[in-house]
């Protein structure tokens, strides 16, 4: 039998805020994801369209390498909105529920 396979998700470092109270990101608006966050031809999301939140949530919380990054892009509230429908990958997925159980109650 061969060894488990071990994908580069599984050990990529990823970033989870203390707490939602500390994520205070827009609300309304157009935002615009830094390269480092965002190197995808769109870069610009439209925050009252939950399909384009939603894609912006998941790259930044897929990418982010610090807690500023959360903190100015991510709205607590507005995550505990759309959590189940983003797309991320199952360790992300998971620091953030063990950390805010409240997410999967969520909306």
């Amino acid at each position: 039998m061969g060894k488990p396979r071990i994908l580069y998700a599984d050990r990529r470092p990823y970033v989870v805020a203390d707490s939602l109270d500390e994520l205070t990101g827009p609300v309304r608006g157009v935002v615009e994801l830094p390269l480092r966050l965002d190197w995808s031809e769109q870069g610009r999301y439209r925050l009252d369209d939950v399909r384009e939140l939603s894609v912006m949530y998941e790259r930044v919380l897929r990418e982010a390498m610090d807690v500023d990054d959360l903190r100015r892009f991510v709205n607590g509230a507005m995550l505990r909105n759309v959590w189940r429908r983003l797309f991320l990958p199952r360790r992300v997925r998971d620091l953030w529920e063990q950390r805010f159980p409240q997410l999967t109650q969520a909306a």
